[in-house]
């Protein structure tokens, strides 16, 4: 049982990790989106404004990448917590998980991934058009 614990706890450590990079990165876009908007009204500059989909964009898919790597190391912490003492390798190769339901595109567009990052590109767009 020892064997199995340990691997079980390397895995959530993995999904705390990928967990704790989505919310950083969050918090990375708004900071970044913020600093452009900064600068736009400093300099009177709109293209500032209009750079800020770019990192948007980028976080975005970091995210959802993030997201992505979660859920499949959800699945296999599943699988492990399933397997017998003498089946426990420690592999924390997720490359074998071949669950449809499960990519990047599908993390992407997600409830809260959908909600906060249009969000942000929302507030871009609002104001580049004041601006």
């Amino acid at each position: 049982m020892e064997k199995k614990l340990k691997h079980l706890e390397m895995l959530q450590a993995v999904i705390v990790r990928m967990g704790n990079n989505s919310f950083l990165l969050k918090g990375w876009s708004v900071t970044l989106v913020s600093v452009l908007f900064a600068i736009a009204i400093q300099d009177k500059v709109k293209i500032f404004v209009a750079l800020a989909y770019f990192p948007t964009l980028i976080f975005w898919a970091l995210d959802g990448f993030y997201l992505w790597q979660e859920r499949l190391f959800r699945v296999l912490y599943d699988h492990v917590r399933t397997l017998k003492e003498n089946q426990i390798d420690f592999s924390m190769d997720v490359r074998k998980i071949d669950d449809q339901k499960i990519t990047w595109g599908k993390a992407m567009f997600t409830d809260i991934t959908l909600l906060f990052h249009l969000a942000v590109l929302a507030v871009i767009s609002i104001l580049l058009i004041v601006f």
